[in-house]
């Protein structure tokens, strides 16, 4: 067993840190922490910006995010900090990242169904952000999110109480948005189903930056936009969780 798979375990010693924890808590610790560590090997990082956030099972109100100052291959279970919605650390050695907490706190807060949430600033995601027709029907991958994909105009770093209730206003119940000259914020039931969609958004999205934008696109019919994006939600909140084993597996052998 490789010292990565020690530490991503339910009965790794480095537990003994940390509080008494519920084994529920220990594995939405460790299922976030391999969220961040596959998010570093698909570059999805910034540095030491943007954030993966996950409920805390049983503890209304209180979620889990990176120490702000740690790179995505530095997070694991253990040091992943706990904060409640007034962004005071519970457990763990803070800080957060305040314009982090802000939006991560105000999704949580509004979204019950929100039990993770990834803010990320993709480079291909961000481009597609700036382009006024959105995310185009173009590909399979793109139908996922064509009813499922909202946007919001950009208004600087700082994410303040009024742009809050016009970022929730216009996320409503979508589990995607893209932030005009930003990233992406996605929304899932589960660790494993908001992984999975910001991994089908990021190909979506890197399919179009790939297409020429002088070109005609062939798009389907509205018709048969609307078929594919039902079955391909036919899963309904399960997304992910079969793909799951193999995204653990890919980490555990890189």
């Amino acid at each position: 067993m490789n010292s990565l798979h020690s530490k991503f375990h339910i009965n790794s010693e480095d537990w003994a840190g940390l509080e008494p924890i519920s084994d529920q808590e220990k594995q939405v610790r460790i299922d976030l922490a391999t969220a961040y560590q596959l998010a570093y090997l698909k570059n999805w990082d910034d540095g030491i910006y943007t954030h993966i956030s996950a409920s805390v099972p049983d503890e209304d109100g209180t979620y889990l995010l990176n120490r702000f100052g740690l790179r995505f291959n530095e997070v694991t279970p253990q040091n992943l900090v706990k904060v409640n919605l007034q962004c005071q650390v519970l457990t763990g050695e803070g800080p957060v990242n305040q314009t982090g907490f802000a939006i991560h706190g105000a999704v949580h807060a509004a979204r019950s169904d929100a039990k993770c949430v990834l803010h990320l600033h993709v480079d291909s995601v961000i481009a597609v952000s700036a382009q006024a027709k959105g995310l185009l029907p173009i590909s399979q991958h793109a139908l996922r999110f064509y009813r499922d994909v909202a946007y919001h105009d950009y208004q600087g770093l700082a994410l303040s109480a009024k742009e809050q209730a016009t970022l929730l206003e216009n996320l409503a119940d979508k589990k995607a948005i893209l932030l005009h000259n930003h990233g992406s914020i996605v929304c899932g039931a589960s660790i494993q189903q908001a992984f999975y969609l910001m991994d089908v958004l990021d190909k979506a999205c890197k399919i179009q930056v790939l297409s020429r934008s002088d070109q005609d696109f062939i798009c389907p019919p509205a018709e048969i936009c609307e078929l594919t994006y039902g079955q391909l939600c036919s899963d309904g909140d399960d997304e992910g969780r079969l793909e799951w084993p193999a995204y653990e597996r890919a980490l555990m052998d890189s």
